[in-house]
């Protein structure tokens, strides 16, 4: 129920935090993957995935260029590459008063948040709609993005993040609709209050820590390792009646 062997996962976002402990996780269930990355140079989590036996190839790409992201598909198909699961894990954060937002910080986290993801899904499924399901999962692909608590809250200091990320929950229900019924499904990860670079403001803020973690029912922040089985279930037969879904993890935070 969970195997992912013949299929080629394409991930953004692997070279640390979330993404990484993901990209990890899909090869361990058997898939090859293809990491978008800034910095070619980073090879760590290649390296890791090739230790499992799986094949991990690396492709530079700066997800803030608009033109670096509509090359990716085209160049990753030209090259061979069959897509049967797409991970939009990259992210960036930027933070001012909503009343000092620099509108050039604002464009670049929508570019990076919003925009590639909306442009990875839109190419990436128009490929997956040319292929045959594949047994192993009983559908022809899977696409996985990451949204945020702040898809449902406004948080605070962080107007372009949590824009973006509202846009990436309604987003991947859109995609849903068009395509559950041709055989890809479209689902989306929340995460809570995560340990990532992502928090360094908020972990080093002690009051806000404290106030934070007082109210996680499990009684601490969320790992990258907390999504693991989560992605993998998304991207498995498992799941092969879910789409359309913005599935929460984060410790019970939105059920108190």
């Amino acid at each position: 129920m969970f195997s992912l062997k013949g299929h080629t996962a394409l991930v953004t976002g692997g070279t640390r935090g979330i993404g990484q402990a993901v990209a990890i996780a899909l090869a361990e269930a058997g898939a090859d993957i293809v990491l978008v990355q800034r910095n070619g140079a980073d090879e760590e989590t290649a390296t890791a995935i090739q230790k499992l036996g799986r094949k991990s190839t690396v492709y530079t790409a700066d997800l803030s260029s608009p033109e670096d992201v509509r090359q990716i598909v085209p160049n990753l198909l030209a090259e061979g590459h069959e897509i049967r699961i797409l991970v939009n894990c990259a992210g960036i954060q930027r933070r001012h008063p909503c009343e000092n937002f620099p509108d050039e910080d604002f464009n670049e986290v929508i570019q990076v948040n919003l925009n590639s993801v909306f442009t990875l899904c839109r190419d990436v499924g128009a490929h997956m709609l040319g292929l045959e399901p594949l047994p192993v999962t009983g559908r022809k692909g899977s696409i996985i993005n990451f949204a945020s608590l702040l898809t449902f809250q406004g948080g605070l200091t962080v107007p372009a993040y949590a824009a973006s990320k509202g846009a990436v929950g309604q987003l991947t229900k859109s995609f849903a609709n068009e395509w559950t019924s041709k055989g890809i499904t479209v689902n989306a990860i929340a995460p809570g209050y995560i340990e990532t670079e992502m928090n360094t403001a908020l972990l080093n803020d002690k009051e806000r820590l404290a106030s934070i973690s007082a109210r996680i029912p499990a009684g601490r922040w969320g790992t990258p390792e907390d999504f693991k089985g989560t992605a993998v279930y998304l991207a498995s037969k498992a799941s092969a009646y879910v789409s359309g879904h913005v599935l929460i993890v984060d410790g019970g935070w939105m059920g108190r």
